[in-house]
């Protein structure tokens, strides 16, 4: 079957040949700040669960706060919104009894960030993206919950699947230009995701791109379900992702060599959105805007890097200096690898021709 290709793939792949893209930082955080109570979560509803945490709802019940913050990420410079649907999936809504609005509220998200996103390229006539975000939910396919029962599992690979499917579907009718399966801690999972994507492809006769982003749980470099960065990118290689990268984490600093690594062997755009460094005792995000451009102005001027932004932590304040920190800055050139089969366990697997 051959696929309607991508106009924003190409319009994309077209300004990233230009210049380092600028994505935009966090959401949860920065809605922390808005001092929400229950009442805001809730709206008229009428769900019998308590909302308060349910940032994915706020589509529905107060649209002007994730407006806000998609507003104040294009004012500070950024190329692309993300979406504010990291757990508007039937698994993460059932903690809050919402199972039966993930459609509405992945519809409204992307319609939301659409539309700030074409007012603000209309201003300027600079393309501005959307990316219809998918996190990794609160389960696990490599991984058994019971510790004395090593081969359970609480989901299998269909049914992710079909979930992904149903949250991607409405990201895409809302208007997303890709799909963000970002904090990958099981490879698995995100696997199931690519297939999610692949069947809606087909269901729409059109391309629909991926973008991939790795979320890394130990200082040795490896997710949750024990990939390496260099064996995660040869597990998903194979999806053609516009984008494979790197967020949240433990930092800038900590992300250095695996940016790196990451940037020699994948033949796409790499994006990376570290954390505002480690939270303190408080759970709160002490690294100064300046400081987090620095870090990552490093990886732009070693020619590792297309598109940057931030995760936890960040704000408007530092994605702005970010953007202001590589407008100079030329983007990573794509390698050309040599052909040869790369395969992965936990670690990568290269043979020899």
């Amino acid at each position: 079957m051959t696929l309607i290709p991508s106009k924003a793939r190409a319009l994309f792949e077209a300004e990233a040949a230009k210049r380092i893209l600028i994505t935009d930082g966090a959401f949860g955080t920065q809605i922390q700040t808005k001092g929400l109570v229950e009442a805001d979560y809730a709206g008229d509803l009428g769900l019998s669960h308590e909302q308060k945490g349910n940032n994915d709802i706020l589509a529905l019940t107060r649209p002007d706060v994730p407006e806000s913050i998609h507003r104040a990420y294009f004012e500070a410079g950024a190329d692309i919104a993300e979406t504010n649907t990291f757990s508007a999936n039937k698994i993460s809504q059932a903690d809050y009894g919402a199972e039966a609005l993930v459609g509405d509220i992945n519809r409204q998200s992307a319609a939301l960030a659409r539309r700030v996103a074409d007012e603000f390229e209309a201003k300027d006539g600079r393309p501005r993206f959307v990316a219809g975000a998918i996190g990794p939910t609160n389960k696990t396919l490599s991984l058994s919950p019971d510790v004395n029962d090593p081969g359970y599992r609480e989901i299998d690979f269909d049914y992710l699947t079909e979930v992904y499917r149903e949250q991607a579907a409405a990201l895409v009718e809302g208007g997303a230009d890709f799909i963000l399966i970002e904090t990958v801690f099981d490879t698995l999972n995100a696997k199931a995701g690519i297939m999610a994507v692949k069947q809606l492809e087909k269901e729409l006769g059109r391309e629909v791109p991926i973008m991939l982003s790795m979320t890394l749980t130990d200082l040795s470099g490896r997710n949750l379900s024990g990939h390496t960065v260099e064996a995660f990118w040869y597990a998903v290689r194979h999806a053609k992702p516009l984008t494979v990268g790197l967020n949240c984490s433990f930092g800038a600093t900590q992300l250095r060599p695996h940016v790196k690594s990451l940037s020699q062997i994948a033949d796409t755009y790499i994006m990376i959105y570290p954390n505002a460094g480690l939270p303190n005792e408080l759970g709160e995000y002490d690294e100064m805007p300046d400081t987090t451009a620095g870090f990552v102005h490093e990886w732009a001027i070693a020619g590792q890097v297309n598109v940057l932004g931030g995760c936890c932590g960040s704000s408007p304040a530092h994605i702005a200096a970010m953007a202001k920190a590589v407008a100079d800055v030329p983007p990573r050139k794509l390698p050309t690898l040599e052909t040869k089969t790369r395969l992965a366990g936990l670690e990568p697997f290269i043979m020899a021709a």
